[in-house]
């Protein structure tokens, strides 16, 4: 009897014991944590989504939409789901059981048919029902970039057929409708929709946009109808207006391309620029890509050459040669000078690329026939110094400011200093021993031709952000280089090369009703050792209307080899595109042409 007393007693005080550690744990939980354990409650019911900005549309200067994001999704499955097709496991019917076992493999079959890839595949991710740690699996990623239609048509028959366990997530696609039109200006974005190259990347800041946020609380069947929810709507990118004329690009792209095809080149560049202002119209290379799909360019062809191959310019670099002599007063395009056979510089020869014995010409003759010796003979009038200073307030070994990714390093070129030898002012007055971008180029002749004054080149017109204030870019004011009167001059003699009647072809070097103003270079490259062996680079630079320069059109042919000189593979795409942009642009014929009669003397 005393035995059951005590046992009854120990189960008592046991009880007690037992009542007493839940009440604690109850006061512990309700009482003083109670704050805290609601909210970790509350976190484990909280689901975050990612909402994305559309990254930033860009258009063309009429308008045109150049790059646009376009809806897409990530396709994503919940293996734990699919184990069950939705159902709640532990209240399954025999027959949910029975479609539950299948739904694996019918889904398979459906990605397969949307998607592509192997149904083996895609059935080890739908039946991986375990993490790592032993909990439910619910997240594997089956496809990026999927688009809306064909997630759409896909989601239809998933629910069609009744199969759970399949959802998205907002994963839109950059998409450039023109495919390689302006490519190598636009670039591209990477998978994670952040600019990779080009306009794309330098400009990423305020194309990207910022992604918002959505948080609430859900459980295994769904959206908590009244639980805590926030919302932070995302931001947009900015909208780019640019300076290009897309069918005036696709014209540049498809001369060019042409051009290097004819003359079995390795590359080629062009730049159609707006004189008076340092607006782009057209920037293209070859080879090229195309932004939609650039892993299947070759590496070499994805960045923009225009602003970062430098190059040696060859006589196309006699005009900054000749507009500082003449803005000096050292020269005038009716100078004469008295042009040898050969002339010694350093302890080599200098020679003209014809034979020929002593001739007299003017400096505008010089200019006309590209004489390297002429070129010399007037720029040893001229310091050191000060034509080195002359060609750097042209633009020349600094970058150019436009807002494209590249100028850097080599990309700058190679401009001696005002200590340089005397050798070295030799080469370089006609296009030797330095080195340029064809963006540089372009544009020191621009500010050159447009009656003195240089313009930051640039590709954007205008950009807004989402909410429509105006970005604001740092662009350098335009800054006088040469005189009004040196810049005609410069002209004039440029206009000798190309509208003499002894300079004149029979392909025709002019342009029926309009004035044309032009320069070719023909310049060999230098091996890696530093000899003038590496093949050429063959260009040509044409401005119109000659009495009031409007368009500028500049084309680089790099290591053609049927042909080489700049005349020959570059002028015809000068011409083709000079006679493209003159009428688009509205500018009137000229109503003179000056005459032109003595090859010698003119």
């Amino acid at each position: 009897m005393a035995s059951t007393n005590k046992r009854i007693t120990i189960f008592f005080v046991f009880v007690a014991i037992m009542i007493s550690l839940a009440s604690g744990r109850a006061l512990l939980l309700q009482g003083i944590d109670a704050d805290a354990n609601a909210q970790a409650a509350a976190a484990q019911l909280s689901q975050s989504q990612v909402l994305k900005a559309d990254r930033g549309v860009i258009y063309d200067r009429n308008g045109e939409v150049l790059a646009e994001t376009q809806p897409a999704f990530s396709v994503i499955a919940d293996p734990y789901s699919i184990s069950s097709n939705g159902y709640d496991p532990d209240h399954m019917t025999s027959d949910q059981r029975a479609k539950a076992d299948k739904a694996p493999a019918a889904i398979a079959e459906i990605l397969v048919k949307y998607l592509g890839g192997n149904k083996d595949d895609y059935l080890t991710q739908l039946t991986d029902t375990r993490t790592a740690d032993g909990g439910p699996n619910q997240y594997e990623l089956i496809a990026r970039k999927v688009s809306a239609a064909v997630y759409q048509q896909m989601a239809a028959e998933l629910t069609a057929g009744g199969w759970y366990g399949i959802y998205s997530a907002p994963d839109p696609v950059r998409y450039y409708p023109n495919g390689t039109l302006a490519s190598n200006v636009l670039g591209f974005v990477n998978y994670d929709d952040e600019g990779a190259a080009g306009l794309e990347y330098g400009q990423n800041q305020y194309l990207s946009g910022t992604d918002g946020k959505q948080t609430y609380q859900s459980s295994r069947y769904g959206t908590i109808p009244l639980g805590d929810s926030t919302l932070i709507e995302p931001v947009n990118g900015a909208t780019y207006t640019l300076t290009i004329d897309s069918e005036l690009q696709w014209m540049a792209e498809t001369s060019l391309a042409n051009a290097v095809a004819s003359a079995q080149a390795k590359s080629g560049t062009i730049v159609v620029q707006a004189v008076d202002t340092g607006e782009i119209l057209a920037m293209a290379t070859v080879p090229t890509f195309d932004s939609n799909n650039p892993g299947s360019a070759d590496a070499d062809d994805l960045g923009n050459r225009v602003v970062t191959d430098a190059y040696e310019p060859g006589s196309v670099q006699k005009v900054l040669t000749m507009a500082a002599l003449l803005d000096a007063g050292l020269i005038t395009p009716d100078t004469k000078v008295q042009v040898p056979e050969q002339i010694l510089s350093g302890d080599a020869p200098i020679r003209d690329a014809w034979s020929h014995g002593t001739l007299d010409l003017t400096a505008r003759g010089v200019l006309a026939q590209s004489s390297n010796i002429g070129t010399v003979e007037l720029a040893r009038q001229m310091d050191k110094a000060t034509l080195s200073n002359y060609l750097a307030s042209f633009g020349l070994g600094t970058s150019t400011g436009i807002e494209l990714p590249g100028e850097t390093g080599g990309a700058l070129g190679i401009l001696p200093g005002t200590d340089m030898a005397d050798y070295t002012r030799d080469q370089i007055s006609f296009g030797q021993g330095l080195s340029v971008t064809a963006l540089q180029e372009a544009s020191a002749i621009s500010a050159i031709v447009n009656g003195g004054v240089y313009h930051q080149p640039t590709v954007i017109a205008s950009a807004t952000t989402a909410a429509g204030d105006a970005i604001s870019f740092d662009r350098a004011e335009p800054r006088r280089v040469i005189s009004p009167e040196a810049s005609a001059a410069v002209v004039n003699m440029m206009e000798a090369s190309v509208a003499s009647p002894e300079m004149t072809t029979a392909d025709s070097k002019t342009i029926d009703g309009y004035r044309m103003a032009g320069k070719s270079g023909t310049a060999q490259k230098a091996d890696q050792y530093g000899n003038y062996n590496g093949g050429y680079t063959g260009s040509y630079v044409a401005v119109a209307p000659a009495e009031d320069p409007q368009i500028l059109v500049y084309v680089v042919i790099d290591e053609p080899v049927n042909g080489y000189y700049g005349g020959t593979v570059a002028f015809p795409t000068a011409r083709q595109m000079m006679m493209q942009a003159l009428p688009r642009y509205g500018i009137a014929p000229s109503t003179d042409v000056p005459a032109y009669t003595d090859p010698l003397t003119y």
